[in-house]
């Protein structure tokens, strides 16, 4: 494939990755999916995208991509990070199949997500809409599928998926997550980033120890795990963000536990992340609303090194009561360029 060209720390647009050509037939009307795969992932300790968490020893992100192409998406639109970028497109290369179109642009500083997905502009249509997912979460198809269809529907709103909160934690070992507010129209009201989130015994609620409040959550409340679909008219808020921050290469981090729905957020030494410019958005009630798709399926993500035996058990669990299918691509039809079955 061609090479990718990188987006450095100015606002996105100067730069680009290219894709392959369009082959007949292969849905390149659908909605694209921009992946999110340049973090580094300290806390894991290595190229998480790549950790072979299926039950054949599939990498993350085959099994994203693969979920989204059983979900009716098109174009995958992966963002990497300079430096674990080659290895993830040459995995990629190598053992997705031909008929899955693929653009590759690279985000090479740690400016956050809000900048990340602005790196994969060029290679978009901006009059259509968009889904945003990280590349370490296997989200599942039911619940990909349930973005993709609003995204394909005339009512015109973002989107985020809701996943309840004991359904996205596989071991005992401490996680942050955006808990979702939600009004009676099923519209989000508020996001509150809560870290140190823990499972408690058998039916006791999640223990929230960041000092923040409440100090426990129960089982079924609706979090966000970076699954969202946009309208066009996301990408004027997005680079308006991005200069607000005076994003300068340096990088930093987002801040504590309290809303990050009304205060404006803001990522701290020019980092800017999802979050804070849709809660910004909502809290200003500018542009469009965002609704709340509520799933009940579960999401299978790693966080820390021991979660990776847990979380590929759960996958299996999955292939065996005929929650997943058992291959990749499956419902495609398609044959792998790899050994990857």
């Amino acid at each position: 494939m061609p090479d990718t060209a990188p987006v450095g720390p100015n606002p996105p647009g100067s730069g680009s990755g290219r894709t392959r050509p369009n082959p007949p037939g292969s849905g390149g009307s659908a909605v694209p999916l921009v992946v999110l795969a340049a973090g580094l992932a300290r806390r894991y300790g290595g190229c998480k995208p790549l950790a072979p968490l299926g039950p054949s020893g599939e990498a993350v992100i085959d099994l994203v991509a693969s979920d989204a192409m059983a979900a009716g998406f098109g174009r995958v639109v992966l963002v990497l990070h300079p430096e674990s970028g080659p290895a993830i497109r040459y995995h990629v290369e190598r053992c997705w199949p031909e008929h899955v179109q693929v653009g590759f642009a690279v985000q090479s500083a740690p400016l956050g997500t809000a900048h990340a997905v602005l790196a994969a502009r060029p290679l978009l249509d901006g009059s259509r809409p968009f889904a945003v997912a990280n590349a370490d979460d296997v989200y599942g198809i039911s619940a990909m599928s349930a973005l993709r269809c609003h995204l394909d529907g005339s009512a015109g709103e973002h989107a985020l998926v809701g996943f309840p909160l004991a359904g996205t934690v596989v071991t005992d070992q401490p996680v942050t997550r955006g808990v979702c507010a939600i009004d009676p129209t099923g519209l989000l009201a508020g996001l509150s980033e809560r870290r140190q989130v823990r499972r408690g015994a058998a039916e006791a609620p999640f223990a929230v120890n960041d000092g923040g409040s409440p100090s426990d959550l129960a089982g079924d409340t609706p979090v966000s795990l970076n699954l969202w679909g946009y309208q066009p008219s996301i990408w004027g808020l997005l680079e308006e963000a991005v200069r607000r921050s005076g994003a300068s290469g340096t990088g930093g981090t987002s801040g504590s536990s309290s809303s990050i729905i009304n205060g404006g957020g803001g990522g701290g030494g020019g980092e800017v992340l999802l979050p804070d410019v849709v809660g910004t958005m909502v809290a200003a009630g500018t542009d469009r609303p965002v609704r709340v798709l509520q799933v009940s399926s579960r999401s299978v993500g790693v966080t820390h090194p021991g979660d990776l035996d847990v979380a590929r058990a759960v996958l299996a669990r999955q292939v065996a009561f005929g929650e997943r299918p058992a291959r990749l691509w499956e419902p495609t039809g398609a044959t792998s360029r790899s050994a990857l079955r």
